[in-house]
């Protein structure tokens, strides 16, 4: 008891000792003048402030340890630094003017660097640069991220594919939580909004070591939007028009920050009728989507934390052939209803030199599938929760699953010493999956994870380097009379040096896992979102990869350049196989293991010529190969493609931050198929668009107009799954967005 005492004692002593104060002031290196309005911010406090019109700026109340401080202005080379507190020296500074374009945090790695800074290679986008490709969805925006695509059936359901891998190969989080919401089938879409998100952050490789199972092929890391600063509130309308949909998404939200609360809400609806191609509209690719976010934040000295709650509702119509042409905007059998809720609470504690993170999420999710031959006729468990009542000759679901999920991330960041950062934790997770329709696609089953992990940023004067390891267990009982364990042990390792003044190096060597999901272990039945049948195999093994990705980056005032190369072997690679037999009258297809390999990478190019420094061009190729070691292909690999972009940025007379683009994205034949796909021919995309800010009643309204698929291209994307019935992609679109902040 004594013990427990003095622990409390010391810990009390410790908070007391945080309270710490800095200021400072920001120049300009070659001028010499001071800069008003610079950003800075503590990512791991999430603490931010900008210089007054002196350029001086302070901090209250921090507690002691190293954090990073980072610090950026439109025009100039973002910049961060190590800042040891308490420190009684006013801090003195210096921003050089840059083309290049402020670089921003990375939050998916555990030491919260600039991406200058990481040993590992992560891709960024802003949602605000993804709307304005004119991207419909948020699925459909990711799928323009440098090694991204899109596993799509019309435009409501998409699901990412990252270097060739996707399913439950590709790990999401939102809200600083896991997301699980039955992403195993092809057909199954985020189920998450755009809205109320601020960034997307994409981890290509294995990810195991951060995140365990499932992240075997990569993660995609969604950023909520921020809280407002303190002692600011925040408002803003805004809503955007689709002409090939004759669609709309609209968004409110509102936000307010005292000096230790904080709170923020959001609501947006969306619609859209079926899309149209240069010849007909896709019957049942009509979907509606209604989102609630809401968040509350409290800090301190020592303590922050932040609950957040989203519902994301969506009922997507499941397209087969052409019929009906209309733009109704309420999808026709059959047709998914699926509803999200996400409850997620980040916390940290800050100790002298060291904290805890406890992140902890709870994810309920909802899958309801409507089809013909089920009207009014209802059968399944005997469970008392439907929303259909059958006295009332109202249509019941064929599919129904629940899918409750709780999971838990416990970090403890060790006291820096000398060139070391160093984490340990532990990740788990508790999932119970539960039928209440007629059909069986999966069985009842309780899934459980544990994980273990320890990793290290170690700093010297030349390179960086970054390792780690991990130990994880995930056992399944499933229908209450088979269980199944599975367990794997996984390292990284990782160097960043620079190879001379402008070319950086970063090599990343990993091993990661994935256990076979529920589908993959016990279907046996009609996947009617795929029209086959499906048979899963009880004895099937861990997936295990090794990937090697080496990355090179030159970059000057005038240009940047890099090269990405990776090689990433999967030993029982999981997939599906017709074995040339009919059930039902529907194909039966075989879940088999193979060894398998995926190998390819990104090139590109940024020029943007001193002293037009308003002008961009951007050009980048990706390429992707996936073979089994019988030397037969992979199923939907990606199709090599092209990007080139001019892109222009100015301010002008009544507007700020305006914008103009032209792109022509070019993907090539994808000849490389298994023995179950065709081929797909080559096409171009020509798409442009423009925006900026300007001042109506004092309050800037955002205007975003962009045009793709200009030229109505027809044309088929290989990992379209409306493919085999030779469904044209989207043809010609014009979006017209505004937002009004109040």
């Amino acid at each position: 008891m004594k013990t427990i005492i003095n622990l409390l004692f010391l810990s009390m002593v410790s908070f007391a000792l945080g309270q710490n104060n800095i200021q400072g002031v920001v120049t300009d290196t070659n001028m010499g003048d001071s800069l008003p309005y610079v950003n800075l911010y503590f990512p791991q406090l999430e603490k931010g402030t900008t210089t007054d019109e002196n350029g001086k700026f302070s901090f209250h109340n921090l507690p002691s340890g190293t954090y990073t401080l980072v610090y950026s202005f439109i025009g100039y080379e973002t910049k961060s630094f190590n800042l040891v507190i308490p420190t009684t020296e006013a801090l003195v500074l210096e921003l050089a003017s840059s083309a290049i374009e402020m670089e921003a945090v990375i939050i998916s790695t555990p030491f919260h660097k600039l991406q200058s800074d990481n040993v590992m290679k992560i891709e960024r986008k802003s949602i605000k640069e993804l709307k304005a490709s004119g991207a419909v969805t948020l699925g459909e925006g990711i799928s323009n991220i440098a090694g991204v695509e899109g596993v799509s059936t019309g435009i409501g359901i998409t699901k990412p594919v990252i270097r060739g891998l996707s399913s439950n190969r590709v790990l999401v989080y939102t809200q600083g939580v896991r997301l699980e919401n039955q992403q195993f089938g092809d057909e199954h879409g985020l189920g998450l909004s755009d809205a109320g998100v601020e960034s997307v952050e994409v981890i290509k490789g294995p990810a195991s070591l951060l995140y365990g199972s499932d992240a075997l092929g990569g993660v995609l890391y969604i950023n909520p939007e921020r809280f407002a600063s303190s002692n600011s509130v925040n408002a803003d309308l805004g809503g955007t028009y689709y002409s090939n949909t004759e669609g709309y998404s609209t968004s409110a939200g509102y936000k307010a920050s005292g000096d230790d609360f904080k709170m923020l809400f959001r609501g947006s609806v969306s619609e859209h009728a079926d899309y149209k191609t240069s010849d007909y509209r896709v019957t049942n690719t009509r979907f509606k989507e209604q989102d609630f976010k809401a968040g509350l934040g409290y800090q301190t000295t020592n303590f922050k934390t932040d609950f957040r709650y989203n519902v994301n509702q969506s009922k997507l119509g499941i397209p087969g052939e052409i019929g009906e042409q209309s733009t109704n905007k309420t999808p026709l059998l059959p047709y998914q209803e699926l509803s999200n809720h996400i409850f997620s609470s980040r916390s940290t504690l800050f100790f002298n030199n060291s904290k805890l993170e406890f992140n902890l999420g709870y994810i309920y999710n909802s899958r309801k599938e409507f089809e013909d031959e089920h009207d009014h006729d209802h059968g399944g468990h005997d469970h008392d929760d439907h929303d259909e009542d059958d006295e009332h000759g109202e249509l019941h679901p064929a599919l129904q699953m629940k899918l409750k999920t709780a999971n838990y991330d416990i970090k403890y960041h060790l006291p820096v010493m000398g060139k070391f950062e160093t984490i340990v934790g532990v990740q788990g997770m508790n999932q119970a999956n539960t039928n209440y329709g007629e059909e069986i696609l999966i069985p009842d089953a309780i899934t459980n994870d544990f994980g273990v992990l320890a990793m290290s940023h170690i700093h010297f004067e030349t390179f960086d380097i970054q390792l780690g390891a991990r130990y994880d267990n995930r056992w399944i009982e499933i229908d209450d009379n088979l269980s199944k364990s599975f367990n794997s042990f996984n390292g990284a390792f990782g160097v960043k040096t620079d190879l001379a003044k402008n070319i950086t190096a970063r090599l990343n060597l990993a091993t990661g896992f994935r256990a076979p999901n529920l589908a993959e272990l016990t279907s046996d039945g009609v996947h009617h979102g795929t029209n086959r049948y499906e048979i899963g195999n009880i004895e099937l093994n861990n997936e295990q990869n090794f990937q090697a990705d080496l990355a090179l980056e030159y970059k000057n005032e005038h240009i940047e350049f890099f090269v990405n190369g990776f090689y990433n072997h999967i030993n029982d690679y999981i997939f599906l196989s017709p074995d040339g037999s009919d059930i039902n009258d529907q194909p039966v297809y075989n879940y088999i293991q193979d060894d398998a390999a995926l190998y390819g990478g990104e090139v590109g190019l940024h020029f943007h010529p001193h002293p037009l420094d308003w002008l961009h061009y951007e050009s980048s190729f990706e390429t992707v190969t996936g073979k089994q070691s019988s030397g037969s292909y992979l199923p939907l690999i990606p199709a090599n493609s092209l990007s080139n972009t001019i892109r222009m940025e100015f301010d002008t007379k009544g507007t700020i931050e305006t914008y103009a683009f032209i792109k022509l994205k070019t993907v090539f034949k994808q000849g490389k198929i298994s023995a179950f796909e065709t081929s797909t021919n080559g096409y171009n995309l020509l798409s442009a668009g423009f925006g900026g800010n300007v001042q109506v009643f004092n309050n800037d309204l955002a205007i975003t107009i962009s045009g793709t698929n200009l030229t109505n291209k027809t044309y088929v994307n290989h990992l379209s799954r409306l493919k085999p019935d030779g469904i044209y992609n989207m043809g010609r679109n014009f979006s017209v967005g505004l937002t009004y902040s109040l």
